[in-house]
């Protein structure tokens, strides 16, 4: 009997402490920041990039600034307008040249407005 109040109690121990940690513990949150953009933009911009690293980025939306999800969301448009998924996996390049030209313009603008805004 003392055996087993003693697993019961382990048990009843480790199961709590789980449990304790899980509900202290906050939910990891994700902040695309204008920083991150421009790189993903450069990256682009360069041919290093792949179209999951684009997906992650691009496809997720930015709740906390109205500004940078418009900027988010012009990108999504110029992949759907330019993209080259299929040429991507040869090396080349994931925009054809009028959506880099566009995508450059748009790296630019949001370059300037951050800067325009940052203290």
């Amino acid at each position: 009997m003392a055996l087993y109040l003693l697993v019961l109690g382990v048990c009843v121990l480790v199961i709590g402490g789980v449990l304790a940690i899980l509900l202290t513990s906050g939910t990891p949150r994700y902040r695309t920041e204008p920083e991150d953009l421009l790189n993903l933009f450069d990256k682009a911009l360069e041919s290093e990039i792949n179209e999951t690293e684009w997906n992650a980025i691009i496809g997720y939306p930015i709740r906390h600034n109205e500004y940078l999800d418009g900027v988010r969301r012009r990108a999504g448009r110029l992949m759907d307008q330019h993209g080259r998924h299929w040429q991507l996996a040869q090396g080349k390049s994931l925009l054809d040249k009028e959506g880099k030209a566009e995508l450059q313009a748009l790296r630019d603008h949001l370059a300037a407005h951050t800067a325009l805004h940052r203290p």
